[in-house]
């Protein structure tokens, strides 16, 4: 699952409804905009910044052998 946009409220607040997100999931928030996505069973997140702001956000899943 590839991050989505969450919508905030016209007075720039976050409201999210935890039954509506995944169980196990990521919020990220940078200047203004927020997005969530889905944590992998079994991998990790790379954030990549750049002078304060959130350039890539790299999925990478794999499993022990």
């Amino acid at each position: 699952m590839r991050l989505q946009d969450i919508e905030l409220t016209g007075t720039n607040r976050l409201e999210l409804d935890i039954m509506e997100i995944p169980s196990s999931c990521v919020i990220v928030i940078c200047y203004g905009k927020a997005k969530v996505g889905e944590l992998p069973p079994f991998g990790e997140y790379k954030i990549t910044t750049h002078q304060g702001k959130i350039k890539r956000m790299r999925r990478e899943e794999g499993e022990e052998f």
